[in-house]
């Protein structure tokens, strides 16, 4: 898995909290770590999870994860968290994400979020759909 460099990135600090009995990051810490970045990636893009959904009841969830866990990390270590679209279709954004210690990879995932509306999932907005294509664009030629 290749993020390209229009990637959004996010600095994470491991704390005593994100760890288990080995001192080493506890599994479920890295899939935190990823939604901090997915949320920031659509920060960065304009999108904010609550203007979404007061203005139009659009909420995010996750739909499924494939996460491989490549090397450990632990107490303090500085991580990096990247996160990239990977396509739009339907009900479904799907994302690639990283987490690297320096050059280190240690985890990737790929993580498919589906739109949800009043408890259903539906069409990602075309509005929606199309900041998403102006944003990449714009990030493909910086």
């Amino acid at each position: 898995m290749t993020i390209p460099a229009q990637s959004s990135t996010l600095d994470v600090r491991v704390y005593y909290e994100d760890t288990d009995f080995s001192g080493r990051v506890y599994h479920a810490s890295y899939l935190r770590f990823m939604e901090r970045g997915r949320t920031e990636w659509l920060r960065l893009r304009g999108f904010e999870h609550r203007a979404l959904s007061t203005e139009s009841g659009l909420v995010f969830a996750v739909r499924g994860v494939h996460i491989e866990y490549l090397a450990p990390a632990v107490i303090d270590d500085l991580l990096r968290v990247e996160t990239r679209l990977a396509g739009a279709k339907g009900a479904v954004i799907a994302f690639e994400q990283l987490v690297v210690r320096g050059d280190v990879r240690l985890a990737q995932a790929s993580v498919d979020v589906v739109a949800i509306r009043n408890g259903r999932a539906v069409r990602i907005p075309r509005e929606l759909h199309e900041r998403f294509e102006r944003a990449e664009a714009m990030s493909a030629r910086a």
